[in-house]
């Protein structure tokens, strides 16, 4: 196979992949493609955690047309016993001749070792095809199994004077339906969201993806409320298919109402207070063990901006209209003290734009990631 086959193959089996978004966590997404003499014998991709891998349904669909074949596929075959035998032990008895890989695994139970099976068995192991786009596929993954913590996604709309309400509190709505429905697709992705008491107050969230598919697991909704303001009425406290809702506040939150919230069926996380607040890189920590892989923060300005001083944001979202709010008591996208200098402004990375529809998505990582 040539070089640029082999960057075919390997997006055919990103594409893949991406089929399962969503629905894989904690497991990544990946996705597998067998070719043997110039045509594709078996095409797969891992459907969600506790079935078999994408290599092990793609070699069950080639059947004995694998053997002599070449495996494509997004990330290196796992070579341990979890919930499925591993990987790498199926793609050599199958009699696999060559497998292209797009990235190593960085979970520490894998790590190179799959590639080394097969190398040890004599199989020929190209990797890095495609590298740059398989780890973006998992980014959230390989934050994750590398340092227990989730990889965590800032996301805002505004108007083009970074206001995400008026003076009256009214934000509905800053942005248009393609913008609207790309949040419910975020929503589906990931593991948990996030608010404050405050965007509870204001906007009586469901904090459900709606209209975009079903989700084949649970979703956290996660609402941070130091002194158990929450309305009992809120609608985030209702149940919803596939849904759990945590409130996360202090030790020193009344037990009185820590009991009527359990009592509905709502979990209650007690997490080290900080200057009376909930501490967000605690809370943060904690969601890391249930496990939530990716979180999405959808507050207002003050946690948007307490999530940014605590270095947690890995990826900024933020959506600008084509709108003018103006007004000094309008609400901003970024609460607290701010910097005293520009200097000290934080830097986004990688900055990429998208539009939805009339508004413009900037799409960025911050420059304190791992932290």
């Amino acid at each position: 196979m040539s070089e640029r086959d082999d960057r075919a193959y390997m997006r055919q089996a990103l594409r893949l992949a991406r089929r399962a978004r969503g629905d894989t966590s904690p497991n990544p997404m990946v996705g597998a493609v067998l070719v043997r003499e110039g045509a594709v014998v078996g095409a797969a991709y891992h459907r969600r955690a506790g079935e078999p891998h994408a290599e092990v349904h793609a070699l069950a669909e080639a059947g004995a047309r694998a053997r002599g074949a070449t495996l494509y596929v997004t990330l290196e075959p796992c070579a341990h016993h979890g919930r499925t035998p591993p990987c790498a032990e199926a793609i050599l008895r199958a009699g696999v001749d060559r497998v292209v890989v797009g990235m190593v695994d960085p979970n520490p139970l894998v790590a190179g070792r799959g590639l080394a099976q097969l190398r040890a068995a004599g199989a020929a192991v190209t990797t890095g095809v495609l590298e740059d786009a398989c780890q973006a596929l998992n980014e959230a993954f390989c934050k994750f199994i590398t340092t227990g913590r989730p990889f965590v996604i800032l996301k805002g709309a505004a108007s083009l004077d970074g206001k995400i309400a008026t003076r009256t509190r009214d934000s509905k709505w800053i942005t248009g339906e393609a913008a609207r429905r790309y949040v419910h697709m975020l929503r589906r992705e990931v593991d948990a969201i996030l608010v404050g008491i405050g965007t509870i107050e204001a906007d009586d969230p469901l904090l459900t993806p709606r209209g975009v598919g079903r989700r084949s697991r649970t979703l956290y909704r996660v609402v941070a409320d130091s002194r158990l303001r929450i309305a009992p009425g809120a609608r985030v406290l209702a149940p919803a298919p596939a849904c759990v809702t945590i409130v996360a506040t202090t030790v020193a939150a009344p037990p009185e109402k820590v009991a009527l919230l359990e009592a509905r069926g709502v979990r209650v996380l007690r997490v080290p207070g900080d200057g009376g607040r909930v501490d967000l890189p605690a809370l943060v920590a904690e969601l890391g063990k249930l496990p939530v892989v990716s979180l999405l923060i959808e507050g207002g300005g003050e946690i948007n901006a307490e999530a940014l001083r605590a270095g947690l944001v890995d990826k900024l979202l933020l959506f600008l209209a084509p709108k003018l709010i103006g007004g000094r008591q309008a609400v901003g996208l970024l609460g607290g003290e701010g910097p005293a200098r520009v200097e000290e402004a934080l830097g986004v990375q990688r900055l990429r734009v998208r539009r939805f529809g009339d508004d413009i998505l900037l799409e960025g990582y911050l420059g304190q990631q791992g932290r």
